[in-house]
């Protein structure tokens, strides 16, 4: 094991945090793409998944380009709500959540897309809102995929490396997340170290797989 854990935790955090911020952000999104017919819909979501192909270091870059201080954007989140992006938490949770975000909105649409829409129109003919088919139909129907797209978010926001380093920076005790421990322990030469780090993040990544695994057997299974 590492001998200083605080990384990893802060990883957890981070990824968690992440994660919020994906799935509430992402399953509307999601709706759209799925249910809605409008003009640039294929632009739309080929821009929405666009950090999927992005190397991590120019994501991270156009991040400080739009939340650094310099930004009008930063400015004004400094000065009107006190909250800065770069060399923080923050910041770390917002480079995390952009490159996690295609890995729960592909899953999130093609499950929403795999609800049948009859279910939905009868819901409606029996005089629900649509708010109200949205969380008991809807939903309920497309929730493995939701499912397993959050914790495949999870998991890329838990390992994300080159976003977070544009954007955090690499603060021991603040920004320092278990990846970035592992490059330094690799750069100072510390085998062990880096060893652990690789053993520990590899078993929680797969343990997020395993359970992905299981929620898309459940789902073959129940059709």
């Amino acid at each position: 094991m590492p001998s200083d854990l605080a990384p990893f935790w802060l990883s957890l955090r981070v990824a968690t945090a992440a994660t919020l911020v994906v799935v509430g952000v992402g399953t509307p999104l999601a709706l759209v793409l799925a249910r809605g017919r409008f003009p640039g819909k294929g632009a739309l979501a080929g821009v929405l998944v666009l950090p999927l192909v992005l190397p991590p270091t120019v994501l991270g870059y156009d991040l400080l380009l739009v939340f650094g201080r310099g930004s009008p954007v930063g400015r004004w989140l400094e000065e009107a709500l006190g909250v800065g992006v770069v060399f923080r938490e923050a910041g770390i949770v917002l480079a995390s959540a952009v490159a996690a975000f295609p890995l729960y909105l592909l899953p999130a649409r093609a499950a929403i897309e795999n609800v049948e829409p009859g279910l939905e129109d009868v819901a409606r003919l029996l005089g629900r809102r649509e708010g109200s088919v949205l969380l008991s139909v809807t939903l309920p129907l497309a929730w493995r995929g939701l499912l397993a797209g959050a914790l495949l978010a999870f998991a890329r926001a838990l390992g994300d490396f080159g976003a977070t380093l544009m954007v955090g920076g690499n603060i021991p005790g603040r920004t320092r997340t278990a990846a970035l421990a592992l490059f330094d322990a690799v750069n100072a030469g510390d085998g062990a170290e880096a060893r652990g780090w690789t053993a520990l993040i590899s078993v929680v990544a797969l343990a997020v797989l395993a359970v992905v695994q299981v929620a898309q057997g459940a789902r073959r299974s129940s059709r």
